[in-house]
C-alpha cells in the first residue's frame, strides 16, 4: 500500500468530507426536526451516498486498504462529533444514542463491505 496523494484522498478527504456532509444536513434540519431524530433521518441518506463514494471514488486494491479507510473515516467521524456537536452544543439529552453507534459502526464496515465486494467482482 502506498501513502501517495490517491490514499489521503480516499482516507483523510473523503472522511472529512462525509462527516461535514452529515454535519451540515443536521444543522439544516435541526430548524425542522426533533433533536431524537436527526440521527435516525441523516444515517440512511449518508448511508446512500457513502456507498457511493465508496464504490465510484474509492479504489479499495486490498483489505488493508479498506480496513485504513475503515479506521480513519471512524476515527474522524468519532473525533469531530466530539468536538463540533458534544463539545460545542452540550446536547441536553446527550449525543451517544443507538442511532450515534449505528452510524459508528456503518462507517466502519462500510469501506470493508463494498471493497471486499468490489474486489470479488474483479475475479
Amino acid at each position: 500500500m502506498k501513502f501517495d496523494r490517491s490514499y489521503f484522498k480516499d482516507t483523510l478527504g473523503w472522511g472529512f468530507l462525509l462527516w461535514l456532509f452529515g454535519y451540515v444536513l443536521g444543522m439544516l434540519l435541526f430548524a425542522f426536526v426533533p433533536t431524537a431524530l436527526l440521527g435516525w433521518i441523516i444515517t440512511p441518506v449518508a448511508t446512500v451516498i457513502t456507498i457511493w463514494v465508496l464504490y465510484k471514488k474509492i479504489a479499495s486494491p486490498s483489505f488493508g486498504y479498506s480496513l485504513h479507510v475503515a479506521i480513519l473515516w471512524t476515527f474522524i467521524a468519532m473525533i469531530m462529533d466530539y468536538l463540533f456537536i458534544v463539545k460545542a452544543f452540550h446536547p441536553e439529552d446527550g449525543y451517544y444514542k443507538a442511532d450515534i453507534f449505528i452510524y459508528y459502526g456503518l462507517t466502519f464496515f462500510l469501506p470493508i463491505i463494498v471493497g471486499f465486494l468490489k474486489r470479488n467482482k474483479n475475479k
